[in-house]
């Protein structure tokens, strides 16, 4: 199958971008054809251009239709249908929040898919989409590469704040205080204080404590880290075993943030660290979320829609009344723009570290 994959940005190691490139290379390994479309390429492009999978910032490019469009974001995804009217699609939906994720609603995207119980509740209650066009598939860990680390001391002495987002000073000093209470070394990295890696599989298994959400939580769970659910957005409990299949279920993204991040409650969540639980959670999320468990299930998924779409059945009047509403629902939300404006707030709140991390994502295109 030839399977065009669009994202809003292929630049550097964010969440959907990260599920691109390793649903790319599963794809190709398996003897089908990805294609990525996305109008912003960076160094990860480049670094799926030189695995030989093709990469274009403009559908022109392409000389072949693709069986069906896999679509994250509402502008590359509504271009793409533009762009082949005669091809079936499906949308997978990553943030609760994010104005690039708002879902539109098109004749031929057949299938809404929610990465968590989070992100179905915006396609259902906050977007309109019939609850019968919706699933949830969650996301994964690429398993091959993220092996497990050697067992957990019992006693953890070395933390990890693993996190695009979080940068010095704020909320980070009360995360420091947590782990100096606790006798606990702690290091920061991410694109917010400028140290982005291209390999943390080859680093998460020199801590026994992990501090972050969503994939990056992931990921260390899969090495076999303790984990801390927390990122700027707040704080959510030590993942344990007992937690684990509620967490989820939510993504460990931002529906598991939701407590205020303090000093005693960080503390508290420190000394929850068991190594003996943390090994449980580990063995359970390398059952549950793999890379290529999840890939079987989106080829079933492609299958069977590009089965049952038909072409002649398509209805051109309500296609062109379903890009009018969403390019008027959209109206005003001009990607630079908010993105200026997200940034001063969020240096109002974290501080200039933060903004910097954001702008390196764009290759400095949000400066003023």
């Amino acid at each position: 199958m030839r399977i065009l994959i669009t994202n809003f940005s292929l630049a550097n190691r964010t969440g959907t971008e990260l599920y691109v490139y390793d649903l790319c290379l599963e794809l190709l390994k398996r003897g089908h054809h990805p294609v990525v479309y996305s109008p912003i390429l960076g160094p990860l492009a480049e670094k799926l251009l030189a695995r030989t999978i093709p990469v274009v910032d403009s559908l022109a490019d392409l000389g072949a239709k693709p069986d069906l469009i896999h679509g994250h974001h509402g502008h590359p995804m509504m271009t793409a249908l533009c762009h082949f009217p005669n091809t079936p699609a499906i949308y997978v939906l990553h943030d609760w929040g994010a104005w690039q994720d708002q879902p539109p609603k098109h004749p031929r995207i057949l299938r809404y898919i929610a990465v968590d119980e989070t992100c179905l509740d915006r396609l259902i209650a906050r977007s309109g989409v019939p609850e019968d066009q919706t699933e949830v598939i969650g996301n994964f860990v690429d398993l091959a590469r993220f092996q497990p680390r050697e067992t957990l001391p019992v006693k953890a002495t070395k933390a990890l704040m693993f996190s695009n987002y979080m940068g010095e000073g704020g909320e980070f000093d009360k995360i420091k205080e947590a782990c100096r209470r606790e006798n606990v070394e702690l290091e920061i990295l991410g694109a917010s204080v400028g140290r982005c890696i291209d390999n943390p599989e080859a680093i998460l298994g020199r801590y026994d404590i992990v501090l972050g959400k969503g994939k990056s939580a992931m990921e260390a769970m899969a090495v076999g880290c303790a984990v801390v659910l927390c990122d700027v957005f707040g704080q959510g409990p030590m993942v344990t075993s007992d937690e684990f299949p509620r967490l989820r279920r939510l993504n460990f993204g931002r529906r598991s943030l939701l407590g205020d991040m303090t000093v005693d409650s960080l503390t508290a969540e420190l000394k929850r660290y068991n190594a003996e639980d943390a090994a449980l959670v580990s063995k359970a999320l390398r059952a549950q979320n793999s890379l290529d468990s999840t890939v079987t299930q989106l080829l079933e998924l492609y299958k069977s829609l590009i089965g049952e779409f038909q072409a002649e059945s398509v209805d051109r009047e309500a296609e062109s009344k379903a890009l009018a509403l969403y390019l008027s629902k959209m109206e005003g939300a001009d990607t630079v723009a908010y993105l200026k404006r997200k940034i001063e707030r969020l240096e109002k709140k974290q501080g200039p570290s933060l903004a910097k991390g954001i702008r390196s994502f764009f290759g400095g295109s949000t400066k003023n």
